[in-house]
């Protein structure tokens, strides 16, 4: 049985076979409108959701499939009324897979590992794996040759960038994870586990965006995370107009959304002509619908 749990569950070859599908939906939709029929996804959400949302229910849609949206506490997914194991268990009956978005990323592997149905990462604590395959998509689409592209990450060592790091381990492109001090050495022991020649490390935005050809932020503060202090860390880290001109001419600019503007990144910028956010947004509906493929494939 296939899940899709975290990018560095696969190999580069496999991650390149979704990117290939995902492009394919994009280029010819039509070719693969009735590939889901009679197949049913159910959408689990503990946490707020517009993109994941939007791109999985009308993603499998238009595969012909079908999708229900569950409410986690209505159908008692909480370990309070009934194991969650017995709700899955429960669903495998009427569902084909499963898509959950919570903040509990050993209850999602435990969920994967009971091997009854199909597991799909909308978003944990840890990882954000569809989400970095949408903006790797999108970067592709902007520069044909990634391996000759400098990608800054500016902002948090959150779930978006450790996907980030799980991607960059596979396909090795240059990336500069430019991070507050403070962040980075609480984070040391977890950041060794990635390390190689195409990735630095920075706490300098200005000496980690230098030259670069794409620059990525997320919000200081995750969804759910509880150190709602952590925003004094990132004196100087908004992403503007400055902090553009210093990178290259070609750059663009990325966030996964939603974004608090004049916080991590200006309006200016957000709205601007090098922002592909909307790209992004639009792609993670090809990347779900490939994944969704993936995983229901015999």
């Amino acid at each position: 049985m296939k899940h899709f749990i975290d990018i560095n569950h696969f190999s580069k070859k496999k991650i390149e076979e979704i990117l290939l599908l995902a492009n394919k939906l994009k280029k010819n939709p039509k070719k693969y409108s009735s590939i889901c029929k009679e197949k049913t996804l159910a959408l689990i959400f503990q946490k707020q959701s517009l993109r994941t949302r939007l791109s999985f229910s009308i993603g499998m849609q238009k595969l012909g499939g079908n999708y229900l949206e569950l409410n986690s506490n209505d159908i008692g997914f909480n370990n309070i009324r009934e194991s969650n194991s017995d709700v899955l268990n429960v669903l495998s009956q009427y569902v084909d897979c499963i898509m959950l978005r919570n903040n509990n990323h050993q209850k999602l592997k435990d969920l994967a590992e009971l091997n009854v149905i199909p597991v799909i990462n909308g978003l944990t604590d840890y990882s954000h794996p569809c989400q970095i395959l949408g903006d790797f998509m999108t970067i592709q689409e902007n520069f044909k040759k990634y391996k000759n592209i400098n990608i800054s990450w500016i902002g948090d060592f959150n779930n978006v960038s450790r996907s980030l790091l799980h991607l960059q381990n596979l396909f090795y492109f240059n990336l500069n994870l430019v991070i507050p001090d403070i962040i980075l050495q609480k984070s040391k022991k977890e950041l060794s586990k990635y390390s190689n020649k195409q990735l630095k490390i920075y706490t300098d935005p200005i000496k980690g965006t230098k030259n670069s050809n794409c620059i990525m932020t997320d919000v200081w503060v995750s969804m759910g995370d509880k150190n709602k202090n952590k925003k004094k860390y990132f004196k100087n880290f908004t992403v503007d107009k400055n902090l553009l001109e210093n990178a290259n001419k070609n750059v663009i600019f990325m966030h996964c959304l939603p974004a608090n503007r004049e916080e991590e990144v200006t309006s200016e910028v957000l709205d601007g002509n090098q922002s592909v956010v909307l790209k992004q947004a639009k792609n993670r509906m090809y990347i779900q619908q490939a994944i969704l493929i993936y995983v229901l494939k015999k």
